[in-house]
Parts: C-alpha cells; structure tokens; sequence
C-alpha cells in the first residue's frame, strides 16, 4: 500500500513506520524534516497535493505539552480535521488516527478534549476510518518511558495519593500490531481502546521496574492531590510532563476493557513484565 504517516519521526510514528516498511508497504514520512510543517498545515488545500495514489492515512501526531506553535488546538484538532477533509476528495482512502485513551464522552483536559475534537469529526465523514485510543505506551525510545525509568531509579517515591492511580500500560508492539491489523481488517469504521492486558497500581509498576533493575521496592510517600497539583504549576518548567493537567488524567486513571483489542489482535496484550524486558 502507499501510505502517508505523520508524525514518523515521534515516538509512536517511527515504530508504525518501521513495521510498515517492514511489512513492504510505501511510506510517505509527513514531518516537518521532510517539509510538513502541521501546526501550519490547517487547510484541506495544503493536504491535496500529497495524497495522489495514497491508499491510506496514518496520522499519529501528537504531544503532551504545548509549546509555542505547538499547541493541542492546532497539532490534535486544526490540521488533522483539514488532512481528514482532504481524504474526501479520495474516497478509497482509508484512515487510523492515533487518539489517545480518555478522548472521550468523559474527557476534561485540553489535551483530550483537541484529540477527541478531531475523533468526532473523522467519525463523522463518509469515509472508511478507525480511531486507535492507545493508554500509556512504552517500549524502547519513549520519551515517557525514559521518565518513569529515572522515576522509578529514586530510593524514595513521593507520589500524589501514593502511587494508587490505576494505569494500563500497553507495548508499543501491540500498538503497531493493531495499525497493521487495521490495513486490511475488512471491518471499519470504528473507535478501538489500545491498552495492556490488566490495569495495575502505578506504584507496582515502578517497583516492576526496579525489581527488573534488580533494586528493592522503593519507600511511597503518599502526597495529597492538592499539594500535588501546587507543585506541579512549578515543576511544569523543569519536567513538562508533570504539568498539573497530566496528574488530573493520572488520578483519574488511565484503563480500559481489553478484550475488544483481544478480540480483534486475535491474542492477550503484552504483559508488562514481557514488555519489560524488550525495552
């Protein structure tokens, strides 16, 4: 197939992408080093010239912080919402966008209500379309996961309500596995949540993590949501992924029903042991 990928050069992308190529299909790298520049790219007329002979669109931009140019408004929901009204013009186009898990009815943050923002107007188009919501992905080159490596190194753990915040962390593997599944599954049309085989404590997951580096559970030091929240407005400047809204999603907790996914990869996620050890 002849696919055009944004955000090959991110975390996520350039996992899909090496699949891709791997699996033989034709990749059209959409990131600003090959002249995409997406916070600029908001009109269906900027689009146009570049998906002649595509068979399928890949959009897996998407950030966690905003950053100058590079907000939620213009990367999550302004230019995918223009890439997606391009596809129209070519109806035999199929579409996966890389949403995120929480874009949904319950969504509360910018950065989940921009994702869901664009789901729902994809969702909305005559086209053939699956809308991926992955939890928190990890494997080798995540920038995340390089984070709550060095986090969970620290022989003392302070942690909003001591670590009791369900996650689901899914494998970047799986998470290629489903993209590949969606190129030639003959149902379409459809929102899909991408996540590990079980919810688990956060907390458990770092002491995972340090019994994979052979250390001994760290000691948890439940701190209060609120005194969380107020040292985050500060942290925010020294690691932004502790902005205050990236602890809200955390207490509210990041999980899903698997067997959908099961069902439809045909096999159980990665559990996060395995996945350890192939990062």
């Amino acid at each position: 197939m002849n696919i055009i990928l944004t955000g090959a050069s991110g975390f996520v992308g350039s996992h899909i992408m090496s699949a891709l190529k791997v699996s033989g299909h034709q990749v059209k790298e959409a990131t600003r080093s090959k002249g995409f520049d997406f916070a600029q790219m908001t009109s269906k007329e900027d689009w146009l010239p570049h998906l002649q002979n595509i068979d399928l669109v890949i959009n897996s931009v998407g950030i966690i912080v905003e950053k100058g140019q590079q907000t939620f408004d213009a990367l999550h929901y302004k230019a995918p919402v223009a890439l997606f009204s391009a596809c129209l013009k070519f109806p035999k186009i199929r579409i996966i966008q890389i949403s995120a898990l929480g874009a949904d009815g319950d969504a509360f943050t910018a950065y989940q209500l921009s994702k869901r923002s664009a789901d729902d107007y994809l969702r909305s188009l005559p086209l053939d379309w699956f809308v991926l919501r992955p939890s928190l992905i990890y494997g080798k080159g995540g920038t995340s996961m390089e984070m709550f490596k060095r986090l969970a190194q620290l022989p003392i753990l302070p942690m909003m309500v001591g670590g009791k915040q369900l996650v689901q962390p899914v494998h970047i593997t799986d998470v290629t596995n489903t993209v590949l599944h969606c190129l030639t599954n003959p149902e379409t049309n459809f929102t899909l949540d991408v996540v590990g085989p079980q919810p688990v404590p956060l907390k458990d997951w770092l002491h995972l993590m340090r019994s994979e580096m052979g250390k001994r559970s760290a000691l948890i030091i439940p701190i209060p949501p609120k005194l969380s929240l107020f040292a985050a407005h500060f942290l925010k400047h020294i690691v932004p992924l502790f902005h205050p809204d990236n602890l809200r999603m955390l207490q509210k907790g990041n999980h899903a029903d698997v067997k959908p996914l099961k069902e439809f990869l045909g096999y159980l996620p990665i559990d996060i042991k395995q996945g350890w050890s192939m990062t």
